[in-house]
């Protein structure tokens, strides 16, 4: 059963098209991870936050990805994540017309 994971930090910036541009490959990359299925980035630059929203075939895989996440944007500077993996309500989901999941 797929899990959301949701993640949220404070960042200085890039954001909108700089972002996309700089953070490309760091795209490209989370295709590779196990039990990846998709993510909707965020970002709020009037509030410096960014993140995103990550569906994951299940729980351990996407607590494996936020762990090396978490590690990842520490090399970045960021120190204070949040996160939190959800279970998805399919019947709900699917009446309010949610991706596939």
């Amino acid at each position: 059963m797929s899990v959301i994971l949701q993640v949220d930090f404070s960042m200085e910036g890039p954001f909108g098209s700089e972002m996309a541009s700089q953070f490309e490959e760091l795209a490209e990359s989370i295709n590779e991870e196990r039990g990846f299925q998709w993510k909707i980035w965020t970002e709020d630059a009037d509030n410096k936050e960014a993140g995103g929203i990550y569906v994951f075939d299940t729980k351990e895989n996407a607590q494996k990805y936020l762990d090396m996440h978490a590690k990842r944007l520490k090399s970045f500077g960021i120190d204070e994540v949040n996160a939190k993996i959800f279970d998805i309500n399919r019947q709900l989901t699917k009446i309010t017309d949610g991706p596939a999941v």
